[in-house]
């Protein structure tokens, strides 16, 4: 298979009044199907950095933001196939008894994904459909003509069903409503961000910020949705995956350091 040559990164800048504990959590994952050829972090002024993995088999860096300003930038090279995720719309969807015990968790409730109040919508709305891979798209069909895009619509409280009563929201909010309607049918679904550079697709003229979508398990493997752009893409780069955007947050403080500013890069080169 080809690969492709992609950059990825983030700047932050943080203004703190105390030494603050932080993780960040932006590193891909070197797994495949990507491979990462190089990263690094660099910070002004200098900062030690410590790596964990989480429980989510999540890389997660640890460290403290000095008193004061400091900016903090990572950068890294990952090979990407020249392909698209795959589909088949024949993938089966497994009755709960036979789903592996890892997995079960992504049927339940979780802090932003809710499917027992949306069971009955969820039913109405795709019950009537096969279970399998082509009900999981319908109701990707669905939350991507239901949702309007907008910044500021949501904040870091807004659920599922707050999303789909107002009818607005971003990337995370079209991926966590979508987990919210596979749930309710006993459907496996994570929540998974990432960097998404636009490969063969018409350029995103909104400034670069991460991407959010969604792994839902079908027969016996997970599979790639993506409410939010409701197509294949290249170039996918997984950073975290969760129950819902609460287990993937890009950065925990300890503390309340104001954020100057933040970039994200995503390219190829």
């Amino acid at each position: 298979m080809n690969l492709r040559q992609v950059r990825v990164g983030c700047e932050f800048a943080y203004v703190a009044e105390i030494d603050t504990p932080t993780v960040f959590q932006v590193e891909p994952r070197n797994a495949a199907p990507i491979s990462l050829v190089h990263q690094e972090w660099s910070a002004l002024p200098d900062i030690r950095v410590r790596r964990y993995t989480d429980l989510y088999n999540n890389p997660c860096v640890r460290l403290v933001l000095p008193a004061g300003r400091s900016v903090l930038r990572y950068d890294a090279t990952v090979l990407v196939p020249d392909a698209t995720e795959e589909v088949d719309f024949s993938a089966p969807q497994l009755p709960p008894d036979d789903l592996p015990d890892d997995v079960l968790v992504y049927t339940l409730p979780s802090r932003f994904c809710l499917p027992d109040m949306l069971g009955d919508e969820a039913w109405s709305r795709f019950g009537g459909i096969e279970p399998g891979y082509a009900r999981v798209q319908a109701i990707c069909d669905y939350v991507n003509d239901h949702l309007t895009f907008s910044y500021g619509s949501s904040d870091a409280l807004t659920t599922a069903v707050d999303v789909n009563r107002s009818g607005f929201g971003v990337c995370r909010d079209f991926t966590h409503l979508a987990i919210s309607f596979c749930r309710a049918l006993n459907v496996p679904a994570r929540y998974v961000f990432g960097y998404l550079p636009d490969l063969d697709v018409e350029p995103d003229p909104a400034p670069m910020d991460f991407a959010a979508w969604m792994e839902v398990y079908l027969g016996d493997r997970w599979w790639t949705f993506d409410p939010r752009n409701n197509m294949a893409r290249k170039g996918r780069i997984l950073i975290g995956q969760g129950r819902d955007a609460s287990d993937v947050a890009m950065v925990t403080t300890f503390g309340a350091p104001f954020l100057e500013s933040m970039s994200v890069l995503a390219e190829e080169g």
